[in-house]
């Protein structure tokens, strides 16, 4: 269970105030690892987009992605029914993460807002930062990652993207065992996976 307080208007994880300009690496991994349904709004039927990308990415590594897209309501897309809205999802939502700019993610965080219980987590992709929706939010309890992606978050701590060339910051004499589905989940250690 993600443990959050408040402190001064801002959220502790148990590792410091929110910075959204430097996260802690101890925040995003807690998020990853905790975190269980992502409601991504964005989502593309296109393979070559990045939305599409990190969808077949993340149900590859156990999480319930549910795609967010009213041009494909009720529409498969990786074998996960695709939803107009966020409020049309049924069940709990752990996270909301926007492949929107940064202007549409106010209207996603207000709605995302709305949905009860609240999501834990309102992720916005890339190049997306929305100050005013990221106080909104936290003002409810709701942690903010702003600037990330989950898919690039998640093989720089689980040392998969050091394969790619890219420097891990994980020193290593050995080469790391493979689970069986053919990447790595060494850091991230999700229960139930």
């Amino acid at each position: 269970m993600i443990q959050e307080c408040r402190a001064n208007g801002s959220i502790l994880w148990g590792f410091g105030l929110v910075n959204h300009d430097a996260y802690d690496d101890a925040l995003i991994r807690r998020i990853l690892r905790e975190v269980k349904t992502i409601a991504l709004v964005g989502a593309s039927a296109n393979e070559a987009r990045p939305s599409w990308i990190v969808t077949k990415y993340l149900l590859d590594r156990d999480y319930d992605v549910i795609p967010v897209n009213p041009g494909l309501a009720g529409q498969t897309l990786l074998g996960k029914t695709v939803y107009g809205s966020l409020k049309d999802i049924p069940g709990t939502i752990d996270m909301v993460e926007i492949f929107r700019n940064s202007e549409a993610a106010g209207p996603i965080t207000d709605e995302a807002l709305n949905l009860q219980p609240l999501p834990k987590v309102i992720w916005m992709q890339l190049s997306v930062r929305n100050d005013e929706a990221a106080a909104k939010a936290e003002a409810k309890g709701v942690t903010v990652i702003m600037n990330r992606c989950p898919k690039i978050e998640y093989g720089r701590l689980s040392g998969e993207i050091g394969w790619q060339g890219i420097n891990s910051r994980i020193l290593s004499a050995k080469k790391p065992v493979l689970s069986g589905k053919g990447f790595q989940k060494l850091t991230i250690n999700r229960p139930g996976t």
